[in-house]
């Protein structure tokens, strides 16, 4: 069973990320699951309290990807979805885990380990 749940959605050739306050590092927005919640309602969830005013098509699973980061030794379990269409003002909701949000390409930029490896596999060079 998957820990966590993160979302890929594309616009014009760019990628939805967020950038997590405490080390200014950019991932794919999503997060952790609570007790009992699905995959599909843990990435609801997130979104709702992430980024309130996306608005999302519809939404698949790509993936569910299991791993260890070789830097940390941080066990990673993530489900991915990817949205076929995503609008809407990039409002943040959770000002203390999140502090920008942008549609930017993925390349040049810092990312988490778990980002890292969903670009790559999603967007080889």
């Amino acid at each position: 069973m998957t820990k966590a749940s993160k979302l890929v959605a594309a616009k014009k050739g760019r990628i939805l990320l967020v950038r997590r306050r405490r080390d200014k590092l950019w991932m794919f927005p999503g997060g952790r699951k609570r007790g009992g919640e699905s995959d599909r309602k843990c990435l609801q969830r997130e979104i709702r309290e992430e980024l309130p005013k996306l608005k999302l098509g519809a939404v698949t699973l790509w993936k569910e990807v299991k791993g260890k980061n070789r830097k940390t030794g941080r066990r990673m379990s993530d489900s991915i979805f990817v949205a076929k269409k995503a609008s809407g003002r990039l409002k943040i909701g959770d000002k203390k885990e999140i502090d920008k949000v942008a549609w930017r390409k993925l390349r040049g930029i810092r990312l988490t380990a778990t980002s890292r490896y969903i670009r790559n596999k999603l967007f080889p060079k």
